[in-house]
C-alpha cells in the first residue's frame, strides 16, 4: 500500500514555508522544498509498510507505537537513521544475550549420546 493511497500527502509550498521560517535571511528554491517533501513522503511509506507487516505479524488490524518500534528497530537502516529517538509506549525489542541462556553441560550431551 502507498502513501497516497492513505491520502497522506505533503504538500510543497507548506514545507517550503516552514523551511523559511526557521532562518528567515535563507534563501530557499523550490527544489529544495520539492525534494524535502518526497524524501519524507518515501520515509513514512516504508515505516508504515513495516510497521503495517509487524501489526499483521501480530493478529492486529491497528498500527500502535510498539508496531512503529519493532519496524524501525527491526530494519537496519531505519534503526541507524533513528538511533537517538524514543517511542513512548514502544517498549524493548525482545531479546536474551546469550550470556544469560542456559549452558548446556558436556556430561549431560554424554549422558544422552550413550543411550
Amino acid at each position: 500500500m502507498r502513501v497516497k493511497d492513505l491520502g497522506i500527502s505533503f504538500p510543497v509550498p507548506r514545507i517550503k514555508r516552514y523551511l523559511k521560517k526557521g532562518n528567515p535571511k535563507l534563501r530557499v528554491a523550490m527544489n529544495a522544498s520539492i525534494f524535502l517533501a518526497s524524501v519524507l513522503e518515501y520515509l513514512v511509506a516504508e515505516v508504515l509498510e513495516l510497521a503495517g507487516s509487524a501489526a499483521k505479524d501480530n493478529l492486529k488490524v491497528r498500527i500502535t507505537p510498539r508496531h512503529l518500534q519493532l519496524a524501525i528497530k527491526n530494519d537496519e537502516e531505519l534503526s541507524k537513521l533513528l538511533k537517538s529517538i524514543t517511542i513512548p509506549g514502544g517498549g524493548v525489542i525482545p531479546s536474551i544475550h546469550s550470556a544469560l541462556l542456559p549452558q548446556k553441560s558436556k556430561q549431560k550431551n554424554e549422558e544422552s549420546q550413550q543411550f
